[in-house]
């Protein structure tokens, strides 16, 4: 009988149909190995499926941090500090896309750590200060790592340029922010959870602290905010004014009426930096690629405990790249797409930093040209012109005299010092 043939392999059985009926081995045969391969097409199906599932994970991931700022080299040459259009900058660094983050943090890591009703009082008791509100997860080990810290500050509608700053500046940074009432106050916290969560830089890095008016204090707690599923961390100013958007008009024009505190928020940014020496600047100053790590190589040499050692300032024509190093820069000066910082709204804000001696380093036969090839920092001259209303951004001993804090509003507020 058919039925009893012996199959060539034993890697598989047949069922024998009832006596007396015929059966095609080919056709049963057949059968066989389609019912035997199912738990074996079964498993494979599962594989790919699995396989398929992880690589559409995979690829969310790398999504996710494609839209994170590039990490800054750290061999770049440097020797000025730049204002420029951020936004333009921001852009051409981060692709146009939207993405979630995927932080493992609980909600209320971002959450401001302070008490509304208490705070520290300024000297005329018009303003209440609390001191490292949100604090970076590396801001002291940095701090320890480094000799210098920047310190910034920012009302909330500017506070969008510190994006580009924390990707310059690689070592800790204290930023003293400012809020009058519960509008502003709630905006402020939103915004710091899209910045902690889309930006390492500042959620590594940054401490926060915070002031508030007498006239017009935040009344409601900080509480804790959660960002939509679907957030755009390439456009921070974009953000910021779509969280503003339903800020009141009675709010908005209380600020135009109200003065910004200015030299309280440099003290306040400035007595919250824990290293030795301080870099402080306005939040729309961007540093030079690399400085942290030239100017703390610089710093550990410095023996002078009443020395200012001013960082030359250049504003950018909207239209370029900013320059990688300082030979770059001078090439756009002589093209007159970079100047001297407020050279036509106000010349003698920084004219006694005699930025003609400063431009002729990058001459080949120049004595300081080697230092200027290599990125190191160095003294180029001394400043012998000082004048009344010179304003210069610059790097000191945290042992210089504060601000005056009877001087507030924009406008010859650093010169006070």
């Amino acid at each position: 009988m058919y039925g009893e043939r012996q199959p060539a392999s034993a890697d598989f059985a047949i069922r024998l149909p009832p006596s007396g009926e015929e059966v095609c081995l080919a056709c049963q045969h057949t059968s066989m190995v389609q019912l035997g391969c199912r738990p074996w097409n079964l498993s494979l199906t599962s594989v790919i499926i699995l396989a398929l599932s992880n690589m559409l994970l995979t690829f969310l991931l790398l999504q996710s941090e494609t839209c994170a700022p590039d990490p800054i080299p750290r061999e770049v040459e440097v020797s000025a500090v730049t204002e420029w259009n951020l936004g333009s900058l921001v852009k051409e660094q981060q692709p146009e896309c939207i993405t979630q983050d995927y932080q493992p943090t609980s909600p209320d890591a971002n959450s401001l750590k302070l008490d509304i009703k208490l705070g520290r009082w300024d000297a005329r008791r018009i303003f209440r200060t609390f001191d490292s509100v949100l604090v970076g997860n590396r801001f002291t080990e940095l701090s320890q790592t480094y000799r210098v810290c920047l310190a910034t500050q920012s009302s909330m509608e500017k506070l969008h340029s510190l994006v580009q700053v924390a990707l310059h500046w690689t070592g800790p940074m204290s930023v003293a922010l400012y809020a009058a009432g519960d509008e502003e106050f709630e905006v402020l916290q939103r915004y710091l959870v899209y910045l902690r969560r889309c930006y390492e830089a500042i959620r590594e890095r940054v401490v926060f602290s915070l002031a508030v008016p007498k006239t017009r204090p935040p009344k409601k707690q900080p509480r804790v905010f959660e960002l939509p599923e679907i957030v755009d961390c390439a456009k921070p100013e974009a953000t910021l004014n779509e969280f503003a958007g339903h800020i009141s008009s009675e709010q908005t024009n209380w600020r135009i009426r109200n003065v910004y505190p200015q030299n309280h928020m440099r003290n306040l940014a400035r007595k919250n930096c824990q290293t030795e020496y301080v870099f402080l600047t306005d939040v729309d100053i961007v540093p030079s690629f690399n400085l942290t790590v030239a100017l703390d190589d610089f710093l550990r040499s410095d023996n002078c405990d009443k020395c200012a050692y001013v960082i030359p300032t250049y504003e950018l024509d909207a239209r370029v790249r900013f320059p990688p190093n300082k030979t770059e820069l001078v090439r756009l000066a002589r093209k007159g797409l970079a100047r001297p910082f407020h050279q036509k709204v106000f010349i003698h804000n920084q004219f006694a930093t005699n930025f003609t001696r400063w431009l002729q380093d990058v001459l080949p036969n120049h004595k300081y040209h080697e230092n200027v090839k290599t990125g190191k920092v160095y003294v180029s001259h001394d400043v012998t012109n000082f004048e009344f209303l010179y304003e210069p951004f610059y790097v000191a001993k945290d042992i210089v005299p504060s601000h005056d804090e009877r001087f507030m509003g924009y406008g010859y507020t650093r010169n006070t010092q």
